[in-house]
């Protein structure tokens, strides 16, 4: 490392990437080319998913599975509270309302009992659920795939934590085993970057094609679309060539070809970024090994090998007798970046007012102790051993 600010995420970029993108820009077309298809054929293969739709971020990702998924006013789907807005947003932006299910306080995961307990609260049978892979790893998806089968209650998987993770047993979150849909993030600190970017995987080749009208104004351009086919042919019979229809509302969520090259050439990448993201947690796990019994790492799943977005760790602030935001402020100004992933979303202003306050305690307990740590390629163990020495002044002095 050569930059002596620390982020909590930070994506690598190399000449390589750069070459890509300039390929596009200089021999185009910059958007609505081949690049599209290439990209997401090469998803696919890497996470073992028959489809892949590429959009322009992961809230369109969200958005567009649980339309796909057929999610409407009236309907209801269970939401983990822990979870950035948009897992939930994205229910809220069909009409459908949100359950909230309580998690873990330790792994910040929903379990099976939470998405049992919140099926069992919710005022009609839920529709959909939303499980979450935070922090990079996931929670007990083949007894959840179970029981939502049982009770006909489709999965839409936020996998944008767990790029690059892998189950224990077989597969990868995404991969079709334990969802209809598996939505992921390409933000700049998820695990490949394209600068923004989304993608939703799934097993229908209808639902993707669905999917991918929806992306582009759910404008039919070929014959076999139309409802209205008259104005679309010609006198000799052919069809128009400027001729199209709009038969739903649809979204301008497309993604680029500079995206989807870049996008490209990270995916070539990820099998490395992945291995140091777990070395550098197992260097954490070292350091902070017997550091204070009032800072403990988050629990791991048995059930899948993390993908380490995030390295979380829970820090009991009562007991160090210490605000988070001064510990927070401390470490900034030694140059140590950090976050909270994240406030609750069921007590957020716009959801209490809306449902009224939540009684989810260990989504109260896991975001009470919350703190991101920096985790990103280019660290060392040297820089794990600043940040862990930082941590140590703050919460002692």
């Amino acid at each position: 490392m050569t930059d002596d600010f620390l982020p909590y995420g930070r994506h690598t970029v190399d000449q390589t990437d750069i070459d890509a993108v300039v390929d596009v820009l200089t021999n185009g077309p910059l958007t609505c080319g081949p690049k599209i298809a290439e990209f997401e054929s090469a998803f696919a293969a890497y996470i073992g998913a028959k489809e892949a739709v590429v959009c322009s971020n992961g809230t369109a990702a969200l958005h567009l599975a649980v339309m796909a998924a057929g999610l409407k006013e009236g309907d209801i789907a269970v939401v983990p509270s822990i979870t950035f807005l948009a897992t939930a947003n994205a229910v809220r932006m069909t009409g459908a309302e949100v359950c909230f299910a309580d998690v873990d306080p330790y792994s910040g995961l929903m379990s099976l009992d939470g998405f049992k307990r919140a099926v069992a609260s919710s005022i009609r049978k839920p529709a959909a659920v939303l499980p979450v892979h935070m922090n990079g790893q996931s929670g007990e998806m083949a007894e959840m795939a179970e029981f939502a089968c049982a009770n006909d209650i489709k999965i839409i998987t936020d996998c944008c934590h767990a790029l690059g993770a892998d189950y224990i047993a077989d597969g990868k979150p995404g991969d079709g085993q334990f969802e209809d849909f598996g939505t992921f993030s390409l933000h700049p600190v998820k695990s490949i970057a394209m600068g923004e970017g989304g993608v939703i995987t799934t097993s229908d080749p209808v639902a993707a094609q669905y999917m991918r009208m929806l992306r582009g104004h759910a404008m039919e351009k070929t014959p076999d679309e139309w409802q209205s086919p008259a104005e679309g042919f010609a006198a000799d019979g052919s069809s128009n060539p400027w001729y199209y229809e709009m038969q739903m509302l649809g979204y301008n969520y497309r993604a680029t070809d500079i995206q989807c090259a870049l996008g490209l050439s990270q995916l070539g990448k990820l099998p490395t970024f992945i291995a140091k993201r777990r070395q550098i947690a197992d260097w954490y796990d070292k350091h902070l090994s017997g550091f204070s019994n009032h800072l403990k790492p988050i629990d791991r799943s048995a059930a899948c090998l993390s993908a380490w977005h995030l390295y979380a760790v829970q820090i009991d602030f009562n007991a160090v007798d210490k605000d988070r935001a001064a510990i927070m402020n401390e470490l900034a100004a030694k140059g140590i970046g950090t976050q909270v992933h994240y406030v609750p979303v069921s007590s957020q202003p716009y959801y209490t007012e809306r449902y009224g306050e939540q009684d989810l305690p260990g989504a109260q307990f896991y975001y009470q102790r919350a703190l991101s740590l920096p985790i990103f390629p280019a660290m060392e163990e040297a820089d794990v051993m600043r940040v862990v020495a930082g941590l140590h002044q703050a919460l002692t002095h």
